[in-house]
Order: C-alpha cells, then structure tokens, then sequence
C-alpha cells in the first residue's frame, strides 16, 4: 500500500481513522504529562507503573469474568496507583533511593502480574483469550468508545495543568521554595503523579505493558532538546507525541506484520535521535560545530596577537593606529593568515603583512586581558 491509497484508507476507512486518532490524542497526552516525569528525573516511573499495573488487569479480570476494556483498566489504575505510593513510601520511609524502589516495585508487581496471567490462561475458561495484548499492545482493538475516553483525559489533564501551572512550575524547579510559600506540595506531587499514572494507563491497551515507558518519555526528552522553557517543550513533546503515533499507525498500516505499538515506539525515537543530533541549542552536531568554531576563533586571535608581540617590539611610525609592514612572517599557516583579512585584522602583500587599525584595536583588547 503507497501513501496516496493510505490516505484514501484513512477517510474511507472506520476502524484506520479510530486507530489514528486514538494513536494521535494517546502521543499527545504522553508528551504533556510525560514532560513532568523527565524534569523530576523520574524516568523510570512510568516503566515503573505500566508494569506495576499489570496484576490490576488480571485481578479485574478475576474478580469480574469479562474483558472490558474500561473494567480492567480501571483496575489497573488502582494497581498504578498502588505501585506509585509504593515507591513515594519506600523512598520516604526508607533509606533506600529512589532507583531502588522503582525497580523493586517494578519486578514485584510485574511478576505478580504474570503469574496471575499464566494462572488465567490455565482456566477453563475460552472468556480469558487476548488478555496478554496488554503486554505488547493491540492498537486495532481501539474503538471509538476508547478514543473518547483519552480525549476526555486529555482534556481533563490540560485543564489541570493550566489550573495549576504556577504550582507545578514551582514544584518542578524548586520544591522547597514551594513549601516555604505556603502551597501543598505533597497535594501538587500527588495530583502530577495521578494524571501520569492515568496517561500510563489509558496507553496500555495501544502500546502494552513492556513499551508504555518509551511512549511516556520519548516525546518528552526530543523536546528537552530544543528548548529551556516548561510551557514550549510541553507543547512541542505533546506534537511530537501525536505526530508519533499518526506516523507509527501510517507505516503499520502501509506495511504488512508490523505491529502497531513498536512502530509508534521507534517513530518517537527517530524524533528524540534527531533532536539529540540536530538542535540548535544541545544537538551534537551544532554542539561539535560550535566546538570547532570557537578553537579556530581562538587559533586566530592568538596568531593576532602573536604578530601584535612582533609588530610592537618594533619601530613605530607617527600615526597610531598603523604598524610597520615586517617581513618573512612564518609563524602560521596561509590560511589562518587568509582569515584574518577575511576580518580585516590583517593586510597581506605577497611575504608582507600590516595589522589594520581593527585588528590592532582587537589585539589591545587581547592584551589588557591578558596583563
């Protein structure tokens, strides 16, 4: 299938659009609230969660007998939720770090949740088939029922943000200041930790249990990238986020056996390899270029006032801005020689060279500095 029979697919097609949009409002959703988690350096708490709200999904499944979509999510937000006051209350209570909770956390509940995935599976029960999509992700299960629900989180959680955007701003960049002016912090903590978990949840059914951590901060990280303002890079993580999952359920449904959650995983991680080699600001490319920039404007100015030594050591003439013209000057290259007239520091005449009343304004500069 070409591009042109995809996207006449896409309008024509019920179940392509759902998966789209539900793909889009999911990226978007991510990145926004996926911002928080990498500015409070807590990465690992959404791999964390998702995994954590594995045995959420099979204890619904157990207690109710029906594969709801909204009943076994719903359980694995509580166990979400469960697994995040986990880790706040080891890291408090404790003296372990907060890595440590994170994984332990994460290996306990992961592992209760497959073993009541397998305890499942055993039952005599044909109800219990296609739970283990939640492990990998199943975007063609998304109907527009599903597609709804993330719209109204999504839209939910931008109201909250903008309701409370002084308070976690605060929070994010200087949590004790925030106490010290009077707001509940653990209040603002818990209410970012409850839309991250809900965003994590909502995604679970699209991504799965194993990549649900990537789609979280992946947005988030390329936008870190480009920029150093909280509002920009929540706007920029939330579009790449949609464009994401429009472009992993683009390339799924363009190609034969490719599963949609993977794809929309490695699209957010083409944008975040990008942004690591092309922003303006961190990318490592720009950064390897201003990098050579600055060595060879440091190259120049110490051939400048390494010829301002010489010229100075010799007879001056009337004027004060003029340098007598020396002879057989050896010490560095043509090219570096070309530069400096190409700034007007120096004059060159075939062996002979003058310094220009600009470059012997610029090499005084450099040496009050250095005396």
């Amino acid at each position: 299938m070409n591009l042109g029979e995809y996207f006449e697919l896409l309008i024509n097609d019920y179940t392509l659009r759902t998966i789209t949009l539900g793909t889009a409002v999911l990226g978007a959703i991510c990145g926004m609230l996926g911002s928080f988690a990498v500015l409070r350096k807590q990465s690992l708490l959404g791999d964390a969660i998702s995994h954590a709200a594995l045995p959420g999904i099979a204890l619904a499944f157990l207690i109710t007998g029906v594969k709801d979509s909204n009943v076994l999510l719903l359980g694995a937000l509580v166990s979400g939720l469960i697994g995040a006051f986990w880790i706040r209350g080891i890291t408090t209570k404790t003296h372990l770090k907060s890595d440590t909770a994170l994984g332990l956390v994460l290996s306990l509940f992961f592992g209760l949740g497959m073993l009541l995935l397998t305890y499942i599976q055993k039952q005599p029960n044909a109800n219990q088939a296609g739970l283990d999509k939640y492990l990998f992700g199943q975007a063609a299960t998304l109907v527009v029922q599903d597609v709804w629900i993330m719209v109204i989180v999504t839209a939910i959680s931008l109201v909250i943000v903008l309701l409370f955007w002084k308070e976690f701003k605060l929070l994010l960049f200087d949590a004790d200041y925030t106490k010290t002016l009077g707001f509940n912090t653990r209040f603002i903590d818990n209410l970012i930790t409850f839309f991250i978990v809900l965003a994590i949840v909502i995604g679970l059914q699209t991504v799965g249990v194993v990549l649900m951590s990537a789609m979280l901060l992946a947005p988030a990280a390329a936008a870190r990238q480009w920029t150093n303002r909280l509002s920009v890079m929540i706007g920029l993580a939330a579009l790449f986020g949609a464009f994401s999952g429009v472009f992993g359920t683009a390339i799924s449904a363009t190609q034969r056996n490719l599963s949609t959650g993977p794809v929309i995983v490695l699209v957010a991680s083409v944008f975040v390899l990008f942004s690591f080699l092309f922003s303006p600001g961190r990318g490592l490319v720009f950064r390897h270029l201003r990098f050579r920039k600055n060595r060879r404007e440091l190259e120049l100015k110490k051939t400048l006032y390494f010829m301002y030594n010489i010229a100075k050591d010799h007879e001056e003439i009337s004027h004060p801005h003029a340098v007598k013209i020396l002879n057989n000057f050896h010490g560095f290259t043509r090219a570096t020689l070309q530069q400096l007239v190409d700034k007007d520091w120096v004059i060159l005449d075939g062996s002979m060279w003058a310094i220009t009343p600009k470059g012997y304004k610029e090499a005084q500069n450099l040496y009050s500095q250095n005396t």
